[in-house]
């Protein structure tokens, strides 16, 4: 089941991020706003460069997202493989290249975790056995996410404005859509400190969602509100999705880690 259940839900995420590379054609044309000839600056090596130039050319890119399309298909009808994933992967670290490391920060960050995991259960499976393989992946997905949390909510409480509320008003007011209103609830000042003590104290206790399954999934389900609300608010579609591919690792891996050591 959570081997399934991250396939889908990967391919999911990677769906809507491959359509929405698809649909920004028009901008990384050669002379649109984020056209190839203007980044390729970044790249020192004139060989290396000029494999990009080829790669990265309107025609190639937008080859290599239908075809990218085609494989997250292929990934939610028949499931992982070795070939499937060494394709996503390296893929995905060309459209990474393509925008100077990151196009969307937090989720491409899960992104190329989930897809390291992936590929580490293919690997290992391919060499040891399919068991370990996924044992291993599901680990890898886990710890980062994990950790990420954890290093989130450490650094809120290193900070005096998240300690006070303050950074939630603040991050809030730049939403997309519009500041908060005068009389939202997160003006006062009270309930803003009480909503970021809450996600500050959840972010920092989130390793302790190894001790039983229940308990990862009440954090889990925490955190998909979290995301979900930072989806509303600063309509980060991706990032919702992008995170949620990690849950079924971190529930699998509190499971096995009672088991065992519980």
């Amino acid at each position: 089941m959570a081997i399934r259940a991250t396939e889908l839900v990967f391919a999911w995420s990677l769906t809507i991020q491959t359509l929405e590379y698809l649909r920004m054609g028009k901008y990384t044309a050669d002379d649109a706003f984020w056209s190839w000839p203007l980044q390729r600056a970044d790249i020192p090596n004139a060989p290396v460069r000029a494999l990009f130039d080829e790669l990265f050319k309107p025609q190639m890119h937008q080859l290599h997202l239908v075809l990218r399309l085609c494989a997250v298909v292929a990934l939610a009808v028949q499931g992982a493989s070795l070939p499937l994933i060494g394709f996503l992967f390296v893929g995905n670290l060309l459209i990474l290249i393509r925008w100077r490391g990151a196009f969307n920060g937090g989720s491409d960050f899960m992104t190329l975790v989930v897809l390291t995991g992936l590929l580490i259960s293919q690997v290992v499976g391919a060499l040891v056995n399919v068991e370990l393989g996924w044992q291993a992946g599901f680990w890898y997905i886990a710890i980062q996410a994990i950790t990420s949390y954890f290093m989130s909510g450490a650094v809120k409480l290193l900070r005096s404005e998240w300690r006070n509320g303050s950074a939630m008003t603040i991050f809030l007011n730049g939403a997309i859509y519009r500041p908060l209103s005068a009389t939202h609830p997160l003006r006062n000042k009270w309930l803003a400190m009480l909503g970021s003590w809450g996600f500050i104290v959840w972010e920092i206790l989130f390793p302790i969602s190894l001790v039983d399954p229940r308990l990862a999934a009440v954090f889990c389900a925490v955190a998909a509100l979290f995301h979900f609300l930072v989806f509303w608010f600063f309509g980060l579609n991706r990032f919702f999705w992008a995170w949620l591919c990690a849950f079924p690792a971190i529930i699998w891996c509190s499971a096995q880690f009672s088991a065992r050591f519980i």
